[in-house]
């Protein structure tokens, strides 16, 4: 496999490549981006006319969520457009994958095709019968690392194993850096094919939602595509960033980077953001120990793709085998109530509310009310994975997946399980002055800081001065955390005695 083209930047644009007449495919996936695209880099240097190809396949596991679909039509529209502008169209089909890219090399004849790889077994599988395939047919077949820093294989132990714990990972990919020394450039034209195969229509994939546009407020959150990327790197960096080692746990502030979803998506690579916040701090722009956290959220994300692919069951299976008798309760009822925001704790109704409005939830109270899910309410954590996953622009197998198992307690270096967040204590720390609550749960608007993460608790005066009528307006915790930790813990013991 290619670890990745070398490259001239300087004479990228002006560089006389000899042109052949048989164009090569290149199959962008999560990688929707024209710079620091290994893939894309190549199939343009390899002197064949490029098509560029986004297969959407509804049939394959782990499928995009309703939210994803919408960051997906965005990005689409933005790549065509940086792609026409290179020279090139974005051809669109949809289908089986394997089929719809078999049927694509028959028609244009194309000698050659091009892809970034992908990790989880699911997606290893097709790629892996795609190429001998391919290659048995006389179709040159080529691969890179477009997604990750490092590839999984790269980053091991002292014993030459995977890592399961997350610090020494850290320190060890931290010590290698990224693979490539710097981020390809942009690509600026790309030699087209005497004709584009036909494409389908953007719109006919009806990607977008409707009746009900549920999705009405993502666009004055987002911006998705490649510009969108760069932009909410370059703003977080320019002045956030200072604040993300103790700001990022404030759901009230704006001191997160919010580029999950461009990374998702491969709007962004995390090369890219490794190497400009590195020369941000030899700039003297930023500090070495404002960047060190942000650095270190980037791999947590390789982590939960190196968890990934040596754990392929990780998405559906907890890591830690015992946890698969764990004593979880079936209660519909309630699993509404925690998705729409109805539970009666304020921070866990304004995160959840928060995901329903924008798509994205800030990731202090991702884990809050997942620990909520989980140990209050005895929830199974891939029912709570699954609604992520629907509801996220930025939901990402790895990291989903890690998540969800990490504040489980059953997955790697996972959290231990007798770790429970009370709700409302974690509301007092990381929103003192209730300023989220006020944003996502307007019945509270009024309601005085002492009081807004346990209204329950508030003399009827204050209620009533705040217009809140507990179980009417607003509705009264349907558990008590005291008994529900409890109860948790119980389970925990029960799993530990088997």
């Amino acid at each position: 496999m290619n670890s990745g083209p070398a490259t001239d930047p300087e004479n990228l644009e002006f560089r006389n490549i000899r042109m052949s007449k048989t164009p090569a495919i290149l199959w962008f996936r999560n990688d929707l981006r024209i710079e620091d695209n290994p893939a894309l880099f190549a199939a343009r240097e390899s002197g064949h006319p490029v098509i560029p190809v986004f297969i959407l396949d509804d049939n394959i596991e782990h499928a995009p969520g309703g939210a994803n679909r919408w960051w997906l039509h965005h990005s689409l529209a933005s790549l065509a457009s940086d792609l026409e502008k290179a020279g090139v169209k974005l051809i669109l089909r949809r289908g089986d994958s394997k089929k719809v890219l078999h049927g694509l090399v028959d028609e244009t004849q194309a000698s050659q095709v091009f892809w970034n790889r992908r990790y989880h077994n699911s997606q290893i599988e097709i790629d892996k019968a795609l190429k001998s395939e391919l290659t048995d047919h006389g179709v040159s077949v080529e691969t890179f690392n477009g997604n990750l820093l490092r590839e999984p294989w790269e980053v091991k132990t002292g014993s030459g194993g995977s890592y399961r714990v997350y610090t020494p990972f850290w320190k060890s990919l931290r010590a290698m850096g990224p693979a490539r020394n710097e981020p390809l450039p942009r690509i600026r034209k790309i030699n087209s094919p005497d004709a584009a195969p036909k494409s389908d229509k953007l719109t006919s994939w009806r990607l977008l939602p409707s009746k009900p546009d549920w999705a009405s407020e993502f666009p004055t959150e987002w911006t998705p595509g490649e510009q969108g990327a760069r932009d909410r790197l370059n703003d977080f960096l320019n002045e956030p960033v200072a604040h993300y080692s103790d700001g990022r746990n404030r759901p009230d502030f704006d001191y997160t980077s919010k580029l999950s979803p461009h990374l998702a998506f491969g709007e962004i690579s995390p090369t890219k953001i490794w190497h400009v916040t590195q020369d941000r701090i030899a700039s003297g722009e930023i500090t070495q120990s404002s960047a060190e956290k942000f650095l270190s959220e980037i791999a947590w994300r390789e982590f939960s793709y190196n968890l990934l692919f040596y754990n392929h069951q990780m998405p559906t299976t907890p890591l830690r085998s015992e946890f698969a008798n764990y004593p979880w309760r079936n209660d519909e009822q309630a699993l509404v109530a925690w998705q729409k925001g109805q539970t009666g704790y304020p921070i866990i109704d304004a995160g959840m509310r928060q995901l329903w409005r924008t798509g994205w939830m800030h990731n202090r109270v991702r884990m809050i009310v997942a620990s909520f899910l989980i140990k209050d309410m005895l929830i199974n954590w891939q029912d709570g994975a699954e609604w992520f996953w629907d509801t996220l622009v930025d939901a990402d197998l790895a990291n989903n997946s890690a998540s969800w198992q990490w504040v489980a307690g059953c997955g790697a270096d996972a959290a231990p399980y007798f770790r429970i967040f009370n709700p409302v204590t974690q509301g007092e720390k990381f929103d003192p002055n209730g300023d989220y609550v006020r944003k996502y749960v307007p019945e509270l608007a009024k309601m005085p800081a002492k009081y807004i993460h346990a209204p329950w608790k508030a003399p009827q005066e204050i209620l009533e001065k705040a217009n809140v009528s507990l179980g009417k307006n607003y509705q009264k915790p349907f558990l008590d955390h005291s008994q529900a930790r409890q109860r948790a813990l119980d389970g925990y013991a029960k799993i530990r005695q088997n």
